[in-house]
């Protein structure tokens, strides 16, 4: 084996061990989806530095800030802590990042599962 397929197998072998880089979704999405609640109207907005997601989830309920947020290749997933009448409610996103869209499924506390999709804000 020469030196150069010696290189070639190992900048091949790098790319494949390598960690799948965070799609970029810094900025703001919104999205519209009817709930057991009614309509929901949403603007979230992310920023993502290496593998963790922050910002805001800000809906008619109101203006949360993201926790737990992370974003892993085309997987993002954050924990929204809503306080809806009076009540802490826990909301738990997991999404897919496919260009300007990413498509949620939504846990509501241990009560709902929602699907909607966030279009990034032009």
């Amino acid at each position: 084996m020469t030196g150069k397929n010696l290189w070639r197998i190992l900048a091949f072998a790098a790319i494949l061990i390598a960690p799948a880089a965070a799609a970029d979704v810094t900025g703001t999405w919104t999205a519209s989806f009817d709930t057991q609640v009614g309509v929901q109207n949403y603007t979230y907005t992310f920023k993502v530095e290496g593998s963790k997601l922050t910002g805001r989830a800000k809906s008619q309920n109101g203006d949360t800030e993201i926790t737990e947020g992370k974003a892993d290749g085309d997987t993002v997933s954050f924990v929204e802590n809503l306080n809806f009448q009076g009540m802490p409610l826990r909301i738990e996103y997991t999404g897919k990042v496919s260009g300007d869209e990413i498509k949620f499924t939504r846990k509501i506390a241990d009560v709902a599962t929602e699907e909607l999709v966030a279009k990034r804000a032009k």
